[in-house]
């Protein structure tokens, strides 16, 4: 009877302990589900803000380099051709064996995708910013949304419903932008002089004629950019039903546009010490670009978006002004105006109207 009870104490024993191993373990996996959901919380909006940072530091970085005689095609060709290296172990990890599906028809939209996606747009923003400020430059970046549905309008590829919330909020949109950026252009004002910039500014020197002409000059070719980005969202779509891997497309799309680049430049120049990379800026203003305002923001937006749905990033992008203007007055010098700073408050929020209007939408259907 004795040895009988013991029985008992030892199984009484033995579940008690058993079921606090289970209660802790509980405990911990219950933790790290909590800590896992606050990083999906505050992950997505961290990453974002993280992204208009990789922007603006690589809009900063190249114009100085772009300043201090770095020739454009090269700063093209080797950032694409860095960032395709970088989104090539993104491809090979989350879409292995899916580029044995690329045929010659998906090669060749890919081929126009680099074409009017990065060799034409960036060469133009590129000698856009070497004519201007990134302050001035970043507001070609934002406004690409408006002016790629402006392009939709035209083409007939999207309707505007005037009378609806979203229609109306569209075309107020529209107009803060539009007349937000010409306020830029058109209207100084009273210069801010908040700080001594860390660096010496690069325009010094220079005559007041030769830099209006080279402004005017520079807004050319960045409305060229703009436009030109944002036919190629209209083409992306097509790219992404004839070829749905976006890893895979992306790094092509690299690949291939820093060949374009680097064919045009050699046209350009042959000269061979423009090519010769050195351990300076301008070797460090090629891998950031490629490393993070290349595959590091498209990494990171596609994580959101597969949590947060297409239209969260965009929210953010007006963040990069911000950014861009303090930052290159801190660091470069370019001085801050009252007509710069209350036109990007008006282009900021125009866009924001318009990304609401979009959501708007998105929500409704």
């Amino acid at each position: 009877m004795a040895s009988t009870n013991d029985n008992y104490s030892e199984i009484e024993t033995a579940v008690g302990s058993k079921s606090l191993q289970l209660s802790s373990r509980d405990r911990w996996t219950s933790r790290r589900q909590r800590r896992r959901r606050r990083w999906a919380g505050s992950g997505a909006p961290a990453s974002m803000v993280l992204v208009q940072l990789f922007i603006t530091g690589m809009i900063l970085l190249s114009k100085v380099s772009i300043g201090g005689g770095m020739f454009i095609f090269v700063l093209l060709a080797y950032r694409s051709l860095f960032g395709a290296a970088f989104i090539l172990p993104l491809a090979l990890i989350f879409e292995r064996g899916k580029w044995r599906e690329m045929g010659w028809h998906a090669t060749g939209w890919i081929f126009l995708n680099a074409f009017i996606g990065y060799a034409v747009p960036m060469s133009l923003y590129y000698y856009g910013l070497s004519d201007t400020t990134p302050t001035y430059a970043v507001i070609f970046l934002n406004i690409i949304p408006v002016v790629t549905f402006i392009l939709s309008l035209v083409f007939r590829m999207e309707t505007l419903q005037i009378w609806s919330i979203a229609g109306s909020m569209k075309i107020v949109a529209v107009v803060l932008s539009v007349g937000g950026t010409m306020l830029i252009s058109l209207y100084k004002g009273k210069t801010l002089h908040l700080w001594d910039p860390i660096l010496k500014h690069h325009h010094e020197g220079q005559q007041t004629t030769e830099v209006a002409s080279n402004h005017l000059r520079g807004t050319i070719f960045l409305v060229g950019s703009s436009i030109t980005l944002a036919c190629w969202y209209l083409i992306q779509s097509k790219v992404m039903k004839v070829y749905p891997y976006k890893y895979w497309s992306s790094m092509v799309t690299c690949f291939v546009g820093g060949f374009q680049t680097a064919l045009v430049g050699i046209i350009l120049s042959r000269d061979k010490n423009k090519w010769k990379l050195g351990w300076d800026l301008n070797l460090m203003t090629i891998f950031y670009s490629g490393a993070l305002a290349t595959a590091g923001k498209y990494s990171l937006n596609s994580w959101v978006m597969a949590k947060r749905g297409p239209a969260y990033p965009p929210m953010f992008s007006p963040l990069s002004v911000v950014f861009t203007v303090l930052l290159d007055s801190i660091f470069i010098g370019d001085e801050i105006t009252v007509g710069s700073l209350f036109g990007t408050i008006v282009v900021i929020v125009g866009l924001y109207i318009f990304l609401s209007a979009k959501s708007k939408e998105v929500r409704d259907k």
